[in-house]
């Protein structure tokens, strides 16, 4: 069984693999089932690989394979509402997205000394609406105890928006001489930029402007108790 989202997105693949034999872009994908971002589609994706109804074809872009289509004859019985049995033959049902969206979850990032966002393309989490802020937004872990005074702790997950400008008083990924990034309370004093922890053990970097890149500010946190 698939659920409406997935069996739109096998359906829209189908009928392009059709009628031009050439599957269709993440971008086209995302358009067509009206989601949010194509970290939405990327989830889908891999559902349907997962339960072998498609696969991707190594070292070719934007290459899908249909493998099998879902069973038209196959009934759901007492089934929640956004899972239904395949039938490319008819619209399938509309269906309210959840509460939540996908977002990249980019690695580990120093709210101690600076240290190298790592970058992790493939890996997403899924993050209340309320959270978000307006624009793009991406996930970061917290290594380091710089921060804790705000009640950002090591091990925790951040939420951050896109942005590359900040006001006085905010907490922001500060990308530092283009190659270092770090959490940090924002603050402009002339020429330079303060970079303020919120631990009495670290002490406050001031830099010139031209060393520092504002690259988000902090709009939400996720915390797990173990």
């Amino acid at each position: 069984m698939l659920t409406a989202k997935q069996q739109q997105l096998l359906q829209f693949i189908h009928e392009r693999l059709s009628q031009n034999g050439v599957s269709p872009s993440f971008d086209e994908m995302k358009d067509a089932l009206g989601l949010k971002s194509k970290s939405g589609v990327h989830r889908l994706i891999n559902a349907l690989e997962e339960r072998g109804f498609i696969r991707r074809m190594a070292n070719r872009a934007r290459a899908l394979e249909i493998i099998k289509q879902p069973d038209i004859h196959a009934t759901v019985s007492a089934a929640p509402s956004n899972v239904i049995s395949g039938n490319f033959g008819a619209s399938p049902a509309p269906v309210s997205e959840p509460d939540v969206t996908d977002i990249p979850l980019h690695g580990k990032i120093a709210a101690g000394t600076p240290v190298e966002a790592l970058e992790r393309q493939d890996s997403f989490i899924s993050v209340p609406n309320s959270m978000l802020g307006r624009g793009d937004c991406y996930a970061l872990e917290i290594s380091g105890d710089s921060m804790i005074e705000l009640g950002i702790l090591d091990g925790d997950t951040v939420i951050i928006e896109s942005v590359t400008t900040a006001r006085d008083g905010e907490v922001v990924v500060a990308l530092v001489d283009r190659e270092e990034a770090t959490l940090k309370t924002f603050k402009k004093d002339g020429q330079h930029i303060v970079l303020i922890p919120a631990n009495r053990d670290y002490e406050t970097q001031i830099l010139e402007s031209g060393r520092v890149q504002v690259q988000g500010r902090l709009v939400g946190l996720i915390r797990q108790y173990h």
